[in-house]
């Protein structure tokens, strides 16, 4: 592994340990050219998966976009980023374990609204407002009618 702050490419590992969900493991590493120490992390990947965009395009999956996409409709909302690693991880493995190679990028974008939607209704909104590409505060409007099923069911829960 070479080291990010200096280029030495003979780094030592110095404690390794799995994640909390278990799905990669943590290493730190020490350089010893310049001293530092910096983090990796080990996960296992099952197969190469290429999303199909809209435009019929393919590109490969990037889980490191998956995770910043998540990450934005998060910001300022009560949940810790090991929560967003967790949902990164299960929605990644589903995507593997499915089987085929090429994932439409509506499915990845509906596997997201489907976390979201039990985690946290603002980040669900914001990521739909992303992903359903609204346009005008009407599409806004006519969204948060359709959770409003949701909202009585929770009111009359309490």
């Amino acid at each position: 592994m070479r080291c990010p702050f200096c280029g030495n490419e003979d780094t030592q590992v110095k404690d390794s340990r799995p994640t909390e969900d278990a799905s990669a493991i943590r290493r730190r590493r020490f350089c010893p050219a310049c001293g530092s120490r910096f983090t990796t992390f080990e996960r296992v990947q099952l197969r190469d998966l290429v999303v199909v965009k809209k435009d019929g395009r393919r590109v490969p999956f990037d889980r490191d976009k998956l995770f910043r996409s998540i990450s934005i409709a998060c910001r300022k909302r009560p949940i810790n980023e090991e929560r967003v690693e967790r949902i990164v991880n299960s929605i990644t493995r589903r995507l593997e374990s499915s089987g085929e190679t090429d994932i439409p990028s509506d499915h990845i974008g509906e596997l997201v609204m489907e976390a979201l939607a039990g985690l946290d209704q603002v980040a669900y909104v914001r990521f739909a407002s992303v992903y359903k590409n609204f346009r005008e505060a009407r599409d806004f409007e006519m969204f948060l009618g359709s959770l409003g099923g949701l909202e009585s069911d929770e009111a009359a829960a309490e």
